[in-house]
């Protein structure tokens, strides 16, 4: 096959929010309805082993930008404060618990990919979620910057920035990013100019309700028996403030959800058609992915990597859609290969002939060859995939996962040869004492090379309540993490310090 790689093609890249590789269609899910994605996938290549750098969205989406791990750029859980400033008079009951008081770049001074396109010549532009501190404020090389200023909120009637102040938008929040993101289409790329989308949906995040989503979406899934999420008895770590259930109320939030999937689907497909109708579609690399996995009652979890505490990092968890349709890519392609998001920013520099100076420093790989229809270099495909959750850590290979909670455990270890569905913990089997030590041996052996010793996220205090400051400061008698919501178990033991009721849909929740 020659070569797939134009000159400066434009990039559209859409990113969902906690979005398993489980509730893609052209993954093997025939009851989500995505007649789009379907559609892209006939032209895309289809990874079905990406993995996440942290199960839970701020970190994802830090270690996404810039190719760092979060021992390395500090952010370590869900962004909690720092996202915006706000006025009293400003905010709504639900938000003024997220009332910040200051505004945190969380990223100040570490290049994300976008910087390197913009100085390339690249016009960027972002609609939709950030997540990265310092919401109105453009950053990374984007010059077009239309976002909304927590990680979740309520799908009507979502807060929005606009004009640098937040204002409350009645549409659907999906439809508000897209016409955002086709106001850029249409407004803010220069003529002969390369430019870089990032539509960033809110969607599927919760609130799952089914009335949070337009009837006409919800209304697909009426008569879905939704066997393609697993109904177990709850996991004996499953947090309280996770929105579950059981009967009717467990096929309202499944409804909400995939409603939600399909509601991007359909966006998507507007996209599309306005690059075709722009001329453009055959000079542009479409990326679709999310930022972390997530439990629709798979492990008998709902919620992604801090839907239990202690946190998990399950497949269900960890792994995410990853589907790029190169310029001139005419054909469906399946791709094995273990990947991760620290591996995004070595191959979308490489794949555009853009130097990376971050080379030595960062720990990803370049997977470029595969997007232009060639064959890795050889003794270059990664068998090895790293995870981290604050204290949490996994390795995964393709045999073995893994995973160790510093500093006290549990640590578990899963054969994924023969139990795929990680049902059976072989931690404490003596006969897998040599792989266990090795494994941890290679753990640590790679932490220690890439992680920053100032932000190790071994040395953090994370408690998936959410990131209050930047990273480094508990140990000067202060905390960067929030620990004021309180889980309790299914037996009733108290795991923190204040019951809270299982709010749905509060703006910023994780």
């Amino acid at each position: 096959m020659a070569s797939l790689t134009p000159q400066k093609p434009n990039i559209l890249f859409i990113l969902t929010d906690d979005q398993g590789p489980w509730a893609l269609a052209p993954a093997g899910n025939n009851e989500v309805i995505t007649p789009n994605l379907t559609y892209l996938a006939q032209r895309s290549l289809l990874f079905e082993n990406f993995f996440c750098t942290s199960p839970v969205c701020s970190p994802a989406r830090a270690s996404l930008l810039t190719g760092r791990i979060p021992s390395q750029h500090g952010v370590h859980d869900w962004i909690r404060q720092g996202n915006i400033i706000e006025d009293e008079e400003e905010l709504d009951e639900e938000t003024k618990c997220f009332r910040d008081g200051k505004c945190i770049e969380y990223l100040a001074g570490m290049p994300g990919y976008t910087d390197f396109l913009a100085a390339n010549g690249y016009c960027c532009g972002l609609s939709g979620k950030w997540h990265l501190g310092d919401s109105r404020q453009p950053q990374k090389g984007f010059t077009y910057w239309q976002t909304v200023p927590y990680g979740g909120s309520s799908y009507f009637n979502a807060p929005v920035i606009r004009g640098g102040k937040v204002v409350h938008d009645p549409r659907y929040l999906t439809d508000v990013i897209t016409e955002n993101a086709l106001q850029f289409l249409a407004e803010e790329t220069p003529n002969g100019a390369p430019f870089y989308l990032g539509v960033h949906y809110t969607a599927p995040h919760s609130p799952w309700d089914w009335r949070q989503h337009p009837a006409e979406l919800a209304d697909l899934y009426r008569d879905c028996p939704f066997q393609t999420c697993p109904q177990e008895p709850i996991h004996p770590w499953q947090i309280n403030s996770a929105p579950r259930g059981e009967g009717e109320r467990r096929r309202e939030l499944l409804t909400g959800y995939y409603a939600a999937i399909t509601g991007v689907d359909f966006s998507l497909g507007r996209l599309l058609q306005r690059l075709e109708e722009m001329g453009v579609r055959q000079n542009t690399l479409v990326i679709f992915t999310s930022d972390n996995g997530m439990n629709m009652g798979h492990h008998g979890i709902w919620g992604k990597g801090n839907g239990t505490f202690p946190f998990n990092m399950y497949d269900t968890s960890v792994k995410v859609p990853f589907l790029v349709s190169p310029p001139g890519w005419d054909h469906p392609t399946r791709c094995g290969e273990l990947v991760s998001q620290y591996d995004f920013l070595p191959t979308l520099l490489d794949y555009l002939g853009i130097p990376n100076p971050l080379a030595e420093s960062l720990p990803g790989r370049s997977f470029a060859p595969l997007l232009r229809g060639e064959p890795l270099p050889e003794g270059s495909e990664s068998v090895v995939v790293f995870d981290e959750y604050g204290p949490v850590r996994m390795i995964r290979t393709r045999h073995w996962k893994y995973v160790h909670r510093y500093p006290y455990g549990p640590n578990e270890l899963y054969d994924l040869v023969n139990d795929p569905e990680e049902r059976l913990n072989r931690i404490t089997e003596p006969a897998q004492r040599k792989t266990i030590e090795d494994l941890k041996a290679e753990l640590d052996d790679w932490f220690l090379r890439y992680a920053d010793p100032a932000v190790d996220g071994t040395r953090e205090a994370v408690t998936g309540k959410g990131q209050l400051e930047l990273a480094g400061v508990w140990g000067r008698g202060q905390t960067a993490y929030a620990d004021d919501w309180e889980y309790i178990d299914p037996q009733g033991n108290q795991l923190g310090k204040r019951r809270i009721t299982a709010g749905v849909g509060k703006a910023g929740d994780p």
